[in-house]
């Protein structure tokens, strides 16, 4: 059957706009990300009132100063991935660490500033984790945790287990987890060596500190039983990244040697941010 010519004429506008969309997609748009839920925002601002009553949140140190033009560097080659701008927060442990939540605060702890050996190692520890908040892996991973826990609960209803049986249940959910968790562990890995080259900080810094990692645990964690992939996996992935990658990553070099000296004052002083502060 014929369509009238109004039709026609209509039907053909309707695809030329949809061949314009895709063709403006297809020249290197960036897509919007999506805004910020509620849920995330209170997700970081519980994590943020926990280190504060804590008193692990450092205020003010000459830290900061070290850290801010790579943080600032990051911040802005990340900002079209994520709709709130990233907030690097120092807190002071004695495990060398860096961790992520939900709204866009970054945590870089102290020790892990005192760890690193050069600047691309601490942007590829950053940059990952900036990468978690841009995948939303907290909430994800809040999410299915969740999930994980009333099916345990459903399936101990069902069997009448006795304790051992209870434990078992746990431990099959918790391993299912996991899987989750290193999955999200490696894509972070790859989207912030992308974020990192974007920074002009060169990505093999990351595998670098695997390395590190590797020469400081000599009885590593079994794989499966870690929340991360194994650090030799994680750079064999990375290293695969960057070889199917060569527009982006073959002007960096892979040699160590050509990492840049991360100066940072040691046993800075700190002042410490505290509940009643406002």
């Amino acid at each position: 059957m014929k369509m009238p010519k109004s039709q026609v004429s209509k039907l053909g506008l309707r695809v030329g706009l949809m061949l314009v969309t895709l063709c403006t997609a297809s020249l290197g748009q960036a897509p919007r990300p999506e805004p910020v839920s509620d849920q995330e925002t209170e997700l970081g601002l519980e994590a943020y009132k926990q280190l504060l009553a804590k008193g692990e949140i450092v205020e003010s140190s000459p830290l900061y100063e070290s850290l801010k033009p790579i943080a600032d560097a990051i911040s802005r080659a990340a900002q079209p991935r994520y709709p709130h701008p990233f907030k690097f927060i120092i807190v002071h442990e004695s495990q060398p660490n860096a961790f992520a939540t939900p709204g866009g605060n970054v945590y870089v702890v102290d020790s892990l500033l005192y760890f690193v050996k050069n600047k691309e190692e601490l942007a590829g520890t950053l940059c990952h984790e900036v990468s978690h908040t841009i995948h939303r892996d907290g909430v994800t991973l809040m999410e299915k945790e969740k999930r994980i826990q009333r099916h345990e609960i459903e399936a101990a209803i069902l069997l009448g287990p006795t304790r051992a049986h209870l434990i078992a249940i746990a431990l099959l959910g918790r391993l299912h987890s996991l899987g989750y968790s290193r999955e999200a562990e490696s894509n972070a890995d790859v989207t912030g060596s992308d974020i990192c080259a974007a920074a002009g900080f060169n990505p093999w810094g990351l595998t670098w500190l695997f390395q590190d990692f590797q020469n400081a645990n000599a009885a590593q964690i079994p794989q499966l039983l870690s929340d991360h992939p194994a650090d030799g996996t994680r750079i064999q992935t990375l290293e695969k990244h960057f070889k199917d990658n060569p527009a982006t990553f073959s002007k960096f070099s892979s040699d160590k040697k050509s990492a840049t000296p991360f100066n940072v004052q040691k046993n800075a002083p700190e002042t410490f941010l505290h509940p009643n502060t406002k």
